[in-house]
């Protein structure tokens, strides 16, 4: 790999990247039903409606998912995937049938890194700004509700400590795993899946 592929690589992982993100961030804010009108979920829907608008058209939702998200964010890993392996001189023909099943798992990737950060930012907050208002710390909260709720159920509190949190992270460490080992089995190329770099 030469330096330029290399540094165009780079860049089209970073922004293909970041537009996954924001594509499946508001395809999670849906699930878990935080605040459209928070200021955060408007710019996130502001930047994915542009594509997601005429998908909804022909795509309908199941169960309360947006198929149309799902789609976009699966078009978006193999768009990036596609150039980079161009870049980099891949033969495409070769690779063609396995691009769908790397792009399904680097977005269940990212979907479990994006839901790790979270829970890791909800519970620094709730030792350090508890009560905070702030749009970024209500939509976290909101974010991660649906996953730390059905722990609270299973384990109550301790004298008043929350450890649903701990539990959590444990199941979304076994997903994280699960993912890592479909992506050996499917013998993915190391450093080329978004969220699985």
């Amino acid at each position: 790999m030469g330096a330029v592929a290399q540094i165009l690589s780079f860049v089209i992982q970073a922004l293909f990247g970041l537009y996954l993100f924001a594509v499946l961030l508001r395809l999670l804010l849906q699930i878990a039903r935080a605040d459209f009108y928070n200021p955060l979920s408007q710019f996130v829907v502001k930047i994915t409606n542009p594509p997601l608008k005429p998908l909804r058209r022909i795509i309908p939702g199941v169960f309360g998912i947006d198929m149309a998200a799902v789609l976009l964010a699966l078009v978006v890993q193999l768009l990036s995937l596609v150039l980079i392996f161009v870049i980099n001189g891949y033969p495409l023909v070769t690779y063609i049938a396995n691009m769908l099943v790397w792009s399904i798992l680097g977005v269940l990737s990212t979907i479990a890194d994006i839901y790790f950060f979270a829970m890791l930012v909800s519970v620094v907050l709730s030792w350090v700004a508890p009560a905070s208002y702030h749009p970024g710390a209500i939509l976290v909260r909101q974010l991660c509700e649906p996953v730390f709720g059905p722990f609270r159920k299973l384990v109550p509190a301790i004298g008043g400590l929350d450890i649903s949190a701990i539990f959590a992270f444990i199941a979304l460490g076994v997903v994280q795993q699960v993912v890592l080992i479909l992506a050996n089995a499917a013998q993915l190329p190391p450093n080329l899946i978004l969220g699985l770099g």
